[in-house]
């Protein structure tokens, strides 16, 4: 892998994901929300850990990411930041810490920051959330934005269907995402597109996009670490690979020692004091 310029350095930065970008070299992008996985994520060289209000799926059972809140995406954020040493950390700014008041949103991103100790902030969004974005950059907070399926909007759409398949909404996206990377967006995260289209708005811009269910030709990529791995079984999309499915095995081996225990054969002679 050093042939990678990011398996290079000793930081990965938002100026490192821009060389990325101008070089060819993809970013590989996962979430984290706790320590250990995080570890393990920089001990694997991942380029980017995202701390995604996909917490609140993933880790406290919802059924949106709507109910997850700032102080448990710092507690998220925080345990994650004490692990990385080498990735860049982007934290997930929640449902209703940012849309409609700028003030509010900047003061978000800052405990974010302050309290965390993450690199950058991610938000949903373009033209109407713009103020939000400006007031957070102009305090020298890194924002990666997000289009596309935007989750925390889902009771607008009232879907997870595929987004921008017309050509009004894909115009849309166009020109939000020329509009994020106009304001100072260091990079763009675009979500279930058509392939077609995020290659497209991809070679308009300059910064590096990362896709999830939007093709190959973005950037990078970026999963659910829980579902990549199969720890998650009942999320199952088109753009998934399960690269292990450690939920078998896991169930497998806590039934091993479940059966271990009731037959007395845990601990042994050599496992005891």
């Amino acid at each position: 892998m050093s042939q990678y310029l990011s398996t290079d350095v000793t930081k990965v930065t938002t100026n490192t994901l821009m060389k990325m970008r101008q070089q060819g070299e993809r970013i590989a992008m996962l979430t984290a929300y706790d320590y250990s996985i995080a570890k393990l994520l920089d001990m694997a060289k991942i380029d980017v850990v995202l701390v995604g209000d996909s917490a609140a799926n993933v880790m406290a059972g919802y059924t949106t990411t709507l109910p997850i809140t700032l102080n448990e995406m710092i507690y998220h954020a925080s345990s994650v930041v004490r692990a990385v040493k080498r990735a860049l950390v982007v934290v997930d700014m929640p449902f209703g810490t940012y849309q409609g008041n700028s003030k509010v949103a900047l003061n978000s991103a800052i405990r974010i920051m302050k309290e965390s100790g993450a690199d950058a902030i991610k938000l949903e969004g373009g033209a109407e959330v713009i103020e939000s974005i400006d007031r957070i950059l102009s305090a020298g907070i890194p924002i990666m934005g997000h289009l596309g399926l935007t989750p925390q909007s889902i009771n607008k759409f009232g879907t997870y269907a595929v987004r921008a398949t017309t050509e009004e909404e894909a115009d849309q996206l166009r020109k939000n995402a020329l509009l994020l990377q106009e304001h100072g967006c260091f990079s763009l995260v675009l979500e279930k597109i058509p392939a077609t289209l995020a290659k497209e708005v991809t070679e308009s811009l300059q910064i590096p996009t990362i896709g999830i269910g939007a093709g190959r030709h973005t950037s990078g990529q970026v999963l659910v670490f829980h579902d990549m791995m199969g720890i998650t079984q009942q999320f199952t999309p088109r753009f998934l690979r399960r690269y292990l499915n450690l939920s078998e095995e896991i169930v497998g081996a806590i039934e091993h020692y479940i059966s271990d225990v009731k037959e007395n054969t845990f601990p042994n002679e050599s496992e005891q004091y």
